[in-house]
């Protein structure tokens, strides 16, 4: 499983977007599922516009199957919530926030992210152990 961050999404859906064609690229290469947040998918709308053709084939793909998307319950909310505040030096945003604490609840460490700078600093919780988070761009 590759959680998918707000950048890449809209990249993969904004034609006009500079990093499209390598986010395009990097899309192809990936022979997992892919998943995102609910918060991820508010920035990504937010981003794309409501009334976009980007936000249109986004749309069309999370219905066709082609992204999943993993909700929120109220402890992976308040774990959200911690980790916003152990990186508040970042800051960390909920969207962030919500990737990785789905990599813990899924037990992955994949993100295909634009935001190396930030990904590259959190860390996935396991156990006792704290695990870097494989970036994939």
């Amino acid at each position: 499983m590759t959680l998918v961050d707000t950048g890449p999404l809209v990249a993969l859906f904004d034609p006009q977007d500079r990093q499209h064609a390598r986010c395009v690229n990097a899309l192809k290469g990936l022979r997992e599922p892919i998943m995102t947040t609910t918060p991820v998918l508010t920035e990504a709308f937010h981003i794309l516009g409501p009334a976009s053709i980007g936000s249109d084939r986004l749309r069309e793909f999370i219905e066709s199957g082609g992204l999943l998307v993993w909700f929120f319950d109220r402890p992976a909310l308040t774990r959200a919530f911690e980790l916003m505040e152990l990186y508040a030096d970042r800051p960390m945003d909920l969207a962030d926030a919500s990737l990785v604490t789905a990599a813990e609840a899924l037990r992955t460490r994949r993100v295909f992210t634009i935001d190396r700078n930030d990904f590259e600093t959190y860390r996935v919780r396991r156990g006792h152990r704290h695990q870097s988070i494989q970036i994939v761009s």
